[in-house]
């Protein structure tokens, strides 16, 4: 029930950012997430194992890496499709070719990054995942409204790459670092660090938007504000990712030396 409300409050509360309701539910979801720890760490079969990320460096650091993934990544669809349309005056299929080609990359290289780590320190190969993802929403940081469209294709190709390399080897870092009783557990932490990630990615997003243009319709005379909205929030974006490097090669090893 505690784990509920506090999700709940969480992701409604992001909802309804900038509004003061919106900061007032993720502020309450604070305490909410700090008693459910306690709870967990007191209770014999907790419903969520959070002593895992106490004792496994290679587990915690790599779900927070998933979280700073998400965080950093998952809103580039949504702004590009706006950028392309509004901006750029495509319609909505040909932006939607141009969207596929980043998971058209990560589809294609994701087998063999999985591959690698097979055999590979995952840490090395999802590091350099998470510094390609930096690069492509740093190149997109800096799109204007006459940018050429060789310029996006290139980024989306590079976030595409930093995805595959970073996706597989390191939910093998996950799964490999447990025993196999705690499959279920590690792979629903994944999950959780998924979503959450994803939301702070679209609450930040929308936040910056509303900040910048309001409730304003994305018309020319507003082109310009747009485009500061996600100047800034590729930029931070890129160093979320950035972040995500130290926690994503700073985990250690899963194989034995």
């Amino acid at each position: 029930m505690i784990y509920a409300l506090t999700l709940i409050s969480l992701i409604y509360g992001a909802n309804l950012l900038p509004g003061l309701s919106g900061v007032v539910l993720m502020l309450f979801s604070i305490p909410g997430f700090v008693l459910f720890v306690r709870r967990q760490l007191k209770i014999p079969n907790p419903v969520f194992n959070v002593r895992l990320y106490l004792n496994n460096r290679v587990f915690a650091f790599s779900n927070i890496a998933v979280l700073i993934n998400y965080a950093g990544s998952y809103s580039v669809t949504f702004l590009l499709s706006l950028y392309l349309q509004y901006v750029q005056a495509m319609t909505p299929q040909k932006t939607g070719i141009i969207l596929i080609i980043q998971p058209v990359i990560m589809s294609l290289f994701s087998p063999f990054a999985g591959s690698l780590s097979d055999r590979r320190e995952p840490a090395l190969i999802a590091s350099l995942g998470m510094g390609c993802a930096a690069i492509g929403l740093f190149l997109l940081s800096f799109i204007s409204k006459d940018t050429n469209l060789a310029l996006i294709i290139c980024a989306l190709c590079i976030l595409g790459l930093g995805f595959a390399l970073f996706s597989s080897p390191n939910t093998n870092a996950v799964m490999s670092s447990v025993h196999k009783d705690f499959y279920g557990i590690a792979s629903a932490s994944v999950s959780v660090m998924r979503v959450l990630g994803q939301m702070v990615s679209m609450a930040t997003a929308t936040v910056l938007i509303s900040i910048f243009i309001g409730e304003n319709q994305i018309t020319p005379e507003f082109h310009s504000m747009f485009l500061q909205s996600i100047h800034y929030a590729f930029r931070i974006s890129g160093f979320l990712c950035l972040a995500g490097v130290f926690f994503s090669y700073n985990r250690g090893n899963v194989y034995a030396e």
